[in-house]
């Protein structure tokens, strides 16, 4: 094992730029993906949130990386300076980003990407100025410690791609069953194309429709119009000291997932909790539960089906507890419609800046028990599979992350290891 400076062992090391947003033509029939920071953290990146013209690729000094470049994030508050991530398809990149492309001759570029995943926090320490920015020389003479053989480096690196790749496959998986999910929602309680009793869709069949004055649409006759309120009860969450042992806050944005993908709440001992704080375990949620996000965040309303134990909910939730169990997961996805809805009764969309009254003054199809017991007989098996690829994916994970610094400094060999 060698310590050798990245700039040794890499054909280029440098930044993106933007194009000059003024100029339209660099940004009309734009076709290039133009990466930015706030997706690098991502094991892969295939795509990008947005694209720049060929001209801009022309007549700028802007590069078009190709696959396998390691982007390392230079800005970003929070926790985005120090994320590290993998370009899987030929792309440019704005200026914080700073782009390695590993010299094959020289080192594994898999290896590589590991290793200053283990590096994290010294990334971070190099960052200088008022916003604590990292820079490319910096990184450039960054040292990491590589095998002298590329063979095990490829095979330390195969390990640990194994894991990634699987959560990968376990992601799509669960995106193409979410996808699956809302289709199958749509249908039934957008469109009213639900199965009839010839289980034939009902609406298009001729099924009988009446007026509903409080939605000012037509419903399936026999189906009622309710509050929300009448549904559940609703309780906001608590704010506590992230100092204090133990506490750190939820993070707002991982509340968007339709299911247990990330974690997102902290997870508490309660032998723990009392020590510091009783009343967080006034704050546990339960299987009944649907959290939504009180402000700010698009598609962020969560649904627990399975959850892990001592889990709180943090202020800036609001947890509703559902009376009948059996609506949880038709709820779940009416409000997830009327998140994305552009008839705006709140800052935003409806969902956007929301709060305990605007929820309980919301007006709700309820569908018949019938079509309600069959959709549950469709969705709950969906769920499932979901659930089982999110604790496969967070036991992956774990072992990843404990393996991870012990393959790079030596701990751990493969077999044929040097």
């Amino acid at each position: 094992m060698k310590r050798i400076k990245l700039k040794e062992i890499s054909s280029f090391i440098g930044s993106g730029l933007t194009p000059l947003r003024s100029n339209t033509k660099y940004w009309n029939n734009a076709t290039i993906p133009w990466l930015k920071t706030e997706q690098l953290g991502e094991y892969k990146i295939y795509n990008t949130n947005e694209f720049i013209s060929e001209i801009a690729l022309k007549e700028t000094s802007i590069k078009l990386y190709p696959v396998n470049t390691i982007a390392i994030a230079m800005y970003g508050e929070g926790q985005t300076r120090g994320k590290t991530s993998i370009i899987k398809k030929p792309m440019t990149t704005n200026q914080a980003c700073c782009n390695l492309i590993i010299n094959e001759q020289k080192a594994d570029y898999l290896f590589v990407y590991y290793n200053l995943r283990t590096k994290y926090n010294k990334l971070r320490s190099l960052s200088s100025g008022v916003r604590k920015n990292l820079n490319s020389n910096d990184i450039k003479d960054l040292e990491i410690e590589l095998p002298e053989n590329i063979s095990t480096q490829q095979k330390i690196a195969k390990v640990l791609s194994a894991l990634d790749d699987k959560i990968e496959l376990n992601n799509r998986i669960n995106a193409e069953l979410e996808a699956m999910a809302k289709t199958l929602y749509d249908y039934w309680f957008v469109q009213f194309d639900f199965p009839n009793e010839n289980n034939k869709p009902y609406k298009t069949s001729g099924g009988k429709m009446t007026y509903s004055p409080e939605l000012k649409r037509e419903i399936p006759v026999g189906w009622e119009v309710k509050k929300l309120g009448e549904l559940g009860v609703f309780k906001n969450g608590i704010n506590y000291d992230p100092t204090k042992p133990g506490n750190t806050f939820a993070n707002i944005i991982n509340v968007r997932n339709i299911s247990n993908s990330s974690t997102f709440i902290s997870k508490f001992d309660l032998d723990k909790i009392a020590l510091f704080d009783h009343e967080l375990s006034n704050y546990l949620v339960s299987e009944n539960d649907i959290l939504i996000a009180r402000s700010g965040i698009p598609g962020a309303i969560r649904l627990i089906s399975e959850f892990d134990e001592n889990t709180i909910y943090c202020g800036f939730i609001i947890r509703f507890l559902l009376s009948d169990n059996n609506f949880k997961n038709y709820l779940f996805f009416t409000l997830r419609n009327l998140e994305s809805s552009s008839t705006a009764k709140s800052t935003g969309t409806i969902m956007q800046n929301i709060n305990q009254d605007t929820l309980k003054r919301m007006d709700i199809i309820i569908p018949n028990s019938t079509i309600l017991n069959k959709f549950n007989s469709v969705i709950v098996p969906i769920f499932t599979k979901l659930n089982i690829n999110i604790k496969e994916n967070q036991q992956l994970s774990e072992l990843r992350d404990w393996l991870l610094p012990m393959l790079m400094n030596g701990q751990v060999k493969v077999g044929g290891d040097e």
